[in-house]
């Protein structure tokens, strides 16, 4: 694992901060296209978002869910169509944060959680400064407002799954961030850890940061989110989860691989693709 991955704020540092065109969607992307050489990952993808949303990126392994979280953030560079981010192209944009997948950190990397939130301050300080100690500050009150302000010296492997997640967290609120870029951050987590972090989230939407997910599980993609994407590849909807969940989309997402049943509130889908052939409770 590249420890680039925990530093991947420094990337920036030295880009000109792009000012927000008033009025414009913070997110608005048009025939988005992604290849790996002759590989599609992504096909003509369409989306639009404002400020305060939280939208649910669903679909099967494989279905381009991380590849379109990086081409957002400005990591990949699209094949064709565009990405805008207030009304201009995703690169020097500070207001963008990508929390990769934990499994992609180096968690034995000699850093504690107050210098991973730092990290969130570098793009603002600019060439060659110091934190100071409103940098200081913001961090410390960043810190506060995941509830980590106790394990800060910590060195970030002691942490826990939900504590790793809302460090994360915590470095986008120090970057400042209006537009947050989730890869899987529920994986793994108990339900108190998961429920702490949609407390989270639900503060964050009060302040008008708009989190988009990347997650397998349905039943909380259409319970706990205002919009949905079901992605394979190509876009197979979007838009509330009512409108999006439903048996004819998930069946064409999942190459008829789901196994659905009626609920007493919308399906109940258990997707045979995934925990070893065992079918598992999506939605």
């Amino acid at each position: 694992m590249n420890n680039n991955v925990i530093l991947r704020s420094a990337g920036r540092e030295f880009e000109k901060h792009i000012a927000h065109e008033p009025g414009m969607p913070i997110l608005s992307i048009r025939n988005l296209t992604v290849n790996y050489g002759e590989v599609i990952a992504l096909d003509n993808i369409n989306l639009e978002l404002q400020e305060g949303d939280r939208l649910a990126v669903v679909g099967p392994n494989g279905a381009g869910k991380s590849t379109l979280l990086k081409a957002i953030a400005g990591l990949l560079k699209p094949s064709g169509g565009t990405i805008q981010i207030a009304g201009h192209e995703p690169y020097g944009h500070l207001c963008i944060a990508y929390i990769p997948q934990r499994s992609l950190v180096d968690w034995t990397f000699p850093v504690t959680v107050a210098n991973v939130v730092m990290m969130g301050r570098t793009g603002r300080l600019g060439l060659m400064r110091w934190p100071g100690e409103n940098d200081r500050n913001i961090v410390r009150l960043a810190l506060a407002k995941v509830h980590l302000e106790g394990l800060a010296d910590r060195q970030i492997g002691q942490l826990s799954g939900g504590q790793q997640q809302r460090m994360f967290i915590a470095q986008a609120l120090a970057q400042h961030a209006e537009l947050m870029l989730m890869d899987e951050p529920f994986s793994g987590l108990d339900n108190p850890s998961q429920e702490e972090l949609f407390g989270i989230l639900d503060d964050l939407r009060q302040e008008k940061v708009t989190v988009m997910i990347a997650l397998h599980d349905l039943k909380m993609a259409s319970e706990r989110f205002d919009k949905a994407l079901i992605l394979n590849h190509r876009q197979l909807a979007f838009g509330s989860p009512a409108q999006v969940f439903r048996e004819d989309i998930l069946q064409d997402a999942y190459s008829g691989k789901l196994q659905v049943l009626p609920a007493s509130e919308g399906i109940t889908a258990f997707d045979d693709t995934c925990c070893g052939g065992e079918g598992h409770p999506h939605a």
